[in-house]
């Protein structure tokens, strides 16, 4: 399986795409689209739906895996983050691909095992987990690492739960 993740925002989405081999998890690339804040919403949303299909078309994901929106008390960023979580949703479904979505708690809990994990904890958790060499940069990429490996935890288990 190769998965997908994206930690989504308008003015940087993350990305990380993660192969899951029974046990193994091997990173073949992660890193960050961004988008000028002066450019206007169209044209930021347009810009990641196409960064998004070429990272899709370039390394073909089986499963796309988005961070489910939970209530934010910042309306406008809840709203753009909405708006650039629908580009994603939207260029994996047009991809074909199986799109999952989990809650940052979801998250936490299968990296780190503990559903009020400070970020740095993640990251650490994510970078020993993909033998990495440092913490991945930008944070929006260690995030969506991060949801990658929580859905390769998680269909494991689904798997293992069917036999």
């Amino acid at each position: 399986m190769i998965i997908l993740g994206v930690d989504p925002g308008t003015a940087i989405t993350g990305y990380g795409i993660v192969r899951s081999d029974a046990d193994v998890l091997t990173t073949m690339t992660y890193g960050a689209i961004t988008t000028p804040a002066a450019w206007p919403l169209p044209r930021r949303l347009q810009h990641i739906f196409a960064e998004l299909t070429a990272l899709i078309a370039a390394h073909a994901p089986t499963d796309a895996v988005v961070e489910r929106l939970f209530f934010n008390k910042n309306v406008r960023t809840a709203l753009s983050v909405g708006q650039a979580r629908g580009v994603a949703l939207l260029a994996a479904a047009q991809a074909g691909l199986a799109i999952h979505e989990y809650t940052p708690l979801q998250v936490k809990q299968a990296i780190v095992g503990y559903g009020r994990a400070e970020k740095t904890q993640i990251q650490q958790m994510v970078k020993m987990l993909l033998r990495l060499d440092a913490v991945p940069q930008p944070d929006d990429a260690a995030d969506a690492l991060a949801i990658a490996i929580c859905h390769a935890h998680s269909a494991r288990f689904e798997r293992l739960g069917r036999e």
